[in-house]
């Protein structure tokens, strides 16, 4: 098997950035500043337009926890039904009960809601008590693979049970490394972990295109991002990571 990349984006425009850039497939999602929340149904219609790749859609209704309300869980699910219906590929999802366990009872429905769609536990499994019984139990759902940093801040650091886990998992499902994967540490990464699929994000900074510019108004509250620059997916830098990663097939 060949190596897999997939982009973390968060607009069409880095969408389009990223299939340019030469990855596979994307995860689109938007807030990235929050660890990515549901894009809008335009956005995904929008991307799926525009794109020949995969499409995953992030469905996470809000930053924060993996707990959700009753009401959440309801958005989530009217979520997955708008992606479905704009043709994304697959989702992206994460639901967690309060002890820290993979809630299978919701985790069983938004699977069954989502198919044909692929499906992909996100970096909520980072913050599960026990990555084991979860690999396990996501099996048992029919979740599609495992995006995941090994419960650490990076994958480097994390990347002992990423490569048990993908040992563990033996083919079963996919366990994809993400989260500080760079040009210069993909090739080591490869090798170590086992795996073949890969979450970059391949980000360079973007100056609004605004002449003139208000510094006495501010749209956020007071820890913000810049508002006359924003991070977004860069095709050059995407295109790095790809051939890096095809130094090792």
């Amino acid at each position: 098997m060949g190596i897999l990349l997939e982009a973390c984006v968060d607009s069409v425009e880095a969408a389009v950035a990223a299939q340019e850039g030469g990855v596979q497939r994307v995860e689109l999602c938007a807030n990235l500043l929050e660890g990515g929340t549901t894009p809008s149904a335009g956005t995904i219609e929008l991307t799926r337009r525009r794109l020949t790749i995969g499409v995953n859609v992030m469905i996470r209704p809000r930053g924060g926890d993996f707990c959700y309300s009753p009401a959440e869980f309801e958005v989530m699910k009217l979520d997955v039904e708008v992606a479905k219906r704009a043709g994304a590929d697959g989702i992206v999802i994460g639901i967690l009960t309060e002890d820290g366990s993979v809630d299978r009872a919701r985790t069983a429905e938004l699977v069954q809601l989502a198919r044909p769609m692929t499906v992909t536990f996100h970096r909520a499994f980072d913050v599960l008590r026990d990555p084991y019984e979860a690999m396990e139990a996501l099996i048992d759902l029919g979740v599609d693979r495992i995006l995941t940093s090994g419960q650490e801040s990076s994958v480097l650091e994390g990347i002992d049970l990423i490569a048990d886990l993908v040992r563990k998992a033996d083919g079963r499902i996919i366990i994809m490394p993400g989260a500080g994967i760079t040009e210069r540490n993909i090739q080591r990464i490869v090798d170590l972990s086992g795996a073949q699929e890969f979450h970059v994000v391949g980000a360079a900074c973007t100056d609004s295109r605004m002449a003139y510019r208000s510094t006495r108004v501010f749209m956020g509250g007071e820890l913000r991002p810049p508002e006359y620059s924003r991070m977004t997916t860069d095709a050059g830098c995407i295109a790095a990571l790809v051939q890096a990663a095809r130094r090792r097939e």
